[in-house]
C-alpha cells in the first residue's frame, strides 16, 4: 500500500495530530506521555473531593437559605388558600342547604295556602250553589202553590159549572123523556143524591 508522506505518521503521533486538527489539545504528563481524562486521575482526587465538598456545601446553603424558604412559603400560601377555599365551599354549601330548606318551607306554605284557597273556593261555590238551589226550590214551590191554587180555583169553578150543566142536562133529559120539565129544586135534590 502506498502512503503519502503527509499522511504517514506513527501510531503515537496520530492521536495528537487528530486532536490538533480537531482543535483540542491532548494533555501530557511530566514525562511527555499522554495522560487520561483528568477527573479519573488518582493524583487529582484530593483536590476534586475538596472542590466537590465546597460546591456541595455552597449548593446546600443556597438551597437551605434561598430556595427552600421560598418553596415552603409557596406551599404555605397554597395550603392557606386551599384551606380558605374549603372553608368558603363549606360556607357556600351551608348557605345552599339553608336556601333549599327555606325554598322547601316556602313551597310547603304555598301548597298549604293553595289548598286553603281551593277549599275556600269550593266552600264558596257550594254555598252559592246551595243558595241558588234553595232559591230555585222556593221559586218552584211558589209556582207549585200558585198552580195548585189556580187548579183548585179552576176545579171549583168547573165543579160549580158542572152542577149547573148537570142540572140543565138533567132538566133537558127529563123533559124529553117524560115530557114534563122538573123544577129546579127537584133537579138539585136528584143531583145531591147522585153525588152523595
Amino acid at each position: 500500500m502506498y502512503v503519502a508522506p503527509a499522511y504517514a505518521q506513527t501510531e503515537s503521533e496520530a492521536p495528537a495530530s487528530e486532536a490538533i486538527e480537531a482543535g483540542t489539545e491532548v494533555p501530557h504528563d511530566a514525562n511527555g506521555a499522554e495522560s487520561g481524562f483528568p477527573p479519573f486521575e488518582t493524583s487529582s482526587y484530593p483536590s476534586q473531593l475538596l472542590w466537590l465538598a465546597i460546591t456541595f456545601g455552597l449548593f446546600y446553603l443556597f438551597l437551605k437559605r434561598v430556595v427552600l424558604p421560598r418553596i415552603s412559603g409557596i406551599l404555605e400560601v397554597r395550603s392557606d388558600r386551599i384551606a380558605q377555599d374549603l372553608d368558603q365551599a363549606a360556607r357556600m354549601k351551608d348557605e345552599a342547604d339553608e336556601a333549599i330548606a327555606a325554598y322547601e318551607q316556602e313551597l310547603a306554605e304555598a301548597r298549604g295556602r293553595a289548598n286553603e284557597i281551593g277549599q275556600q273556593a269550593r266552600d264558596t261555590a257550594k254555598a252559592e250553589a246551595d243558595a241558588e238551589r234553595k232559591a230555585a226550590e222556593a221559586e218552584l214551590e211558589r209556582k207549585l202553590a200558585d198552580s195548585t191554587a189556580r187548579i183548585e180555583a179552576i176545579k171549583s169553578e168547573a165543579m160549580g159549572e158542572v152542577g149547573q150543566i148537570a142540572a140543565e142536562t138533567t132538566g133537558a133529559i127529563m123533559a124529553s123523556l117524560v115530557g114534563a120539565k122538573p123544577t129546579k129544586a127537584e133537579i138539585e135534590a136528584a143531583i145531591g143524591r147522585a153525588r152523595g
